[in-house]
């Protein structure tokens, strides 16, 4: 490996876990060419055969959830339930896609002179690129169709969160997936990144993480026509009605931006509340907040760990500064780790930098707003259009917001955004594509077509 080491810190004790050698461009270029030795024979395996090969790895991750979560505690600082559950997030989306190879089916289309039929084709090499906010997950969104389809991948986590993809490697190799099909390659995403999207042999990438991140990417991957689908940043809107259940959405609204400790794309964090119900919901939130659990992520009550670094620390400190609006805080540990209280903030400008930047931190802002206009259009003044939820009892209320609010998933008197059998992906500056759901499939598939003259 290369030379260029990086250190594994756990985010709340600040303790270094690992030391993890970096991938070089020229260790990205012999693994992507040995996955595109791999695609040959990989996409050749029978529908059903790959099939069981994805369902028994589903079982080798699931036979190991203990550890990959206890890794993904001390590499993320998540709370140990929410490990547990990104474990069985990865093994369900295996499984899910392992029902994708025999049924990955094309046309027959009518036309005269002959039979016209379509085949959905594998692309070749695919390239991952894992954030460190959710590694586990997130890898699995991209690597189960990618594989169900033909392809083999190529990912490089993030320099941060290492730990869990390179064991889910390992047990794909012990779950039998021939070598070269999937392979995780840490490293920096100066050069490994870099040398990952220009290769000229992979075909498509996937990437979650920043938008201007993720710019760079698309344009990159424009010079050799690359296939993309980006998951990016988002700024989602919490829309609470004054004939909501505002005791529920209240109850509802911590854990709707500290979860992850707020490192969420889909965090709802502005809150939009009709001013009739404004002075209300913030006395019903409260006591909400404070009873966040913030604490040692090995304990099972713990709701809400450390952010991820140092650096994630400091950026979010500096968009709470001394003279912010805070209206509610809750409270963390002190002394070692990388904490930050659930805070609330109530700025008088509907353009603060608060309002309109994604912090990616356990902060919120409460905003005011008259009617269903005015709610979407403050919720659409932003780059972002990843999620968003809207409260209320009035069923057609809840329809027209939702056709009105520009985001990718929207939840009425709920804040779940993400589930596997669904699509997910963002409006606007959000991203590009759709990973999740039967939609995901045919993004890692091209169409060919061929017709057979029979005159």
């Amino acid at each position: 490996m290369a030379d260029d080491v990086f250190d594994v810190i756990n985010p709340a004790t600040e303790e270094t876990v690992a030391s993890v050698p970096m991938a070089s461009a020229a260790e990205v270029d012999a693994a992507v060419r040995r996955a595109a030795a791999a695609y040959p024979s990989w996409r050749a395996v029978a529908p059903g055969d790959r099939a069981r090969q994805l369902r028994r790895f589903a079982e080798v991750v699931d036979a190991h959830t203990d550890e990959l979560a206890a890794l993904e505690v001390a590499e993320a600082g998540h709370p140990v339930g929410n490990a547990r559950w990104e474990v069985g997030n990865l093994r369900d989306v295996l499984h899910y896609y392992a029902g994708a190879p025999e049924r990955l089916t094309g046309r027959q289309i009518p036309v005269p002179g002959g039979i016209d039929v379509t085949f959905q084709e594998p692309l070749g090499v695919v390239g991952l690129i894992v954030p460190w906010n959710f590694p586990l997950p997130i890898l699995g969104w991209g690597l189960a169709p990618a594989l169900a389809a033909g392809n083999t991948v190529v990912a490089k986590p993030a320099e941060l969160t290492p730990l869990t993809a390179l064991r889910v490697a390992e047990l794909a190799l012990e779950a039998g997936l021939p070598e070269g099909v999937f392979q995780v390659l840490p490293g920096r995403g100066t050069e490994a990144g870099r040398a990952l999207v220009d290769h000229e042999l992979v075909r498509k990438i996937v990437f979650t993480g920043s938008t201007a991140v993720g710019k760079e990417i698309m344009a990159r991957a424009a010079g050799g026509v690359k296939r993309v689908t980006l998951e990016l940043g988002g700024k989602s809107a919490n829309i609470v009605f004054a004939d909501a259940d505002l005791e529920k959405a209240a109850a509802a609204a911590p854990m709707s931006f500290c979860d992850n400790t707020g490192q969420d794309c889909c965090a709802r964090s502005r809150i939009l509340v009709q001013r009739g119900a404004y002075d209300r919901f913030l006395e019903l939130l409260e006591p909400h907040i404070l009873a966040v659990r913030a604490g040692d992520p090995n304990d099972p009550a713990t709701e809400m760990g450390p952010l991820v670094s140092a650096a994630q620390l400091d950026r979010v400190r500096g968009y709470v500064t001394d003279d912010a609006p805070v209206a509610i805080r809750g409270t963390v540990p002190s002394g070692k780790g990388f904490w930050y209280p659930a805070t609330v903030l109530t700025p008088a400008d509907p353009l603060d930098r608060t309002v309109t930047d994604e912090i990616f931190g356990p902060v919120t802002a409460v905003i005011p707003f008259e009617d269903e206009d005015d709610a979407v259009r403050i919720a659409n003044a932003t780059v972002y259009g990843l999620a968003g939820s809207i409260w209320t009892r009035d069923i057609g209320r809840a329809l027209r917001v939702s056709r009105g609010v520009e985001a990718g998933n929207l939840s009425v008197n709920s804040h779940s955004s993400v589930r596997y059998w669904t699509p997910f992906g963002g409006f606007k500056q959000s991203g590009l594509g759709r990973e999740l759901g039967p939609d995901a499939l045919a993004a890692f598939t091209e169409t060919k077509n061929v017709f057979i003259g029979t005159e």
